[in-house]
């Protein structure tokens, strides 16, 4: 899981990260320092959980989450603040926590594993992710330099976020400008899954899963091609793929 805090404090910056490294599903910890800092992480980033204060020195993080709700790529969004007058305000931009400083292990831990829950649950079921006319779509769009290229969604193996873009494999290479989520959200969820914060698989590309270090897998596509299942992606893996718990 790819958490981003945004505060404006160094202080409460630098607690928050030391906590959320503690927790196993916490694979990378992005940070921002006002709501312009935000926009521009979550662009190039695309987190999985948000930790938002909500009095920063460039925007209020309530206006912002609510802007974001909107947005089919928004992350699942935690207020982090020392104010507790701000809960209703903060269940109306569907938050899923609202943790009050100064932080506590446990309570940190709590809200990462509720979305962990929630993480599993979207990429378990089809119905964790609505299927919409884009997912129905069996072309995709990508915007590569100066051009828009289509292919096949059938003839995609994987995707990799790559230094802010990402890297579509078919039988050829393409880089597109494109956020991971964005791309993630036109795919039909009966056969593309992400397995790990920075790729997305085509099931049907799959030929061998293996069990790799520290509880994580990696699975070999038709094409020969490594992916790395990250530890918080392996049970809705096993899940698609039919494997035995």
């Amino acid at each position: 899981m790819k958490v981003l805090i945004v505060d404006d404090e160094p202080l409460a910056l630098s607690e928050l990260r030391f906590l959320l490294d503690k927790h196993p599903n916490v694979d990378q910890v992005v940070e921002a320092d006002g709501v312009t800092a935000a926009k521009q992480q979550l662009a190039k980033e695309a987190p999985d959980m948000m930790f938002l204060d909500i009095r920063l020195e460039d925007g209020n993080g309530m206006a912002f989450a609510k802007q974001l709700k909107e947005r089919p790529d928004c992350p699942y969004i935690v207020f982090a603040t020392a104010y507790d007058q701000y809960a209703l305000d903060a269940f109306e931009a569907q938050a899923v926590d609202y943790v009050m400083k100064p932080f506590e292990q446990g309570q940190i831990d709590e809200a990462v594993n509720r979305v962990q829950k929630l993480l599993d649950r979207s990429a378990r079921t089809p119905g964790g992710r609505q299927v919409s006319q884009q997912n129905a779509n069996p072309r995709l769009s990508l915007s590569s330099d100066d051009r828009t290229l289509v292919v096949q969604k059938t003839a995609i193996y994987y995707i990799e976020a790559v230094k802010g873009k990402t890297k579509v494999v078919t039988d050829r290479e393409i880089i597109s400008s494109q956020a991971l989520k964005k791309l993630y959200a036109q795919l039909d969820p009966s056969q593309f899954l992400q397995v790990h914060r920075s790729y997305i698989v085509n099931l049907n590309q799959v030929r061998e899963a293996q069990p790799s270090f520290n509880q994580t897998y990696v699975l070999t596509l038709e094409n020969g091609a490594k992916v790395p299942v990250s530890r918080s992606y392996v049970a809705a893996v096993k899940l698609a793929l039919g494997i035995n718990q």
